[in-house]
């Protein structure tokens, strides 16, 4: 059996949430699961596929460089 990863439980509850000590360890693993994925989006440290990729570069594209 896997351990509970506390660190990134913490790290997530304490760090991204921002929740009160107090509150986040009144949490059950279920309720931090809700609130983490409320956050949507791709987990952190994961690249976007080509499709998302293409999206985000149509929407925000480069800017050419002021040469002067």
């Amino acid at each position: 059996m896997t351990p509970f990863p506390w660190g990134e439980a913490m790290r997530l509850g304490l760090g991204v949430l921002r929740l009160p000590p107090d509150a986040f360890w009144r949490m059950t693993p279920r309720e931090l699961a809700a609130a983490a994925s409320a956050l949507g989006g791709a987990r952190a440290g994961t690249a976007p596929n080509r499709g998302q990729f293409e999206a985000l570069s149509r929407r925000f594209p480069d800017k050419e460089a002021d040469n002067g």
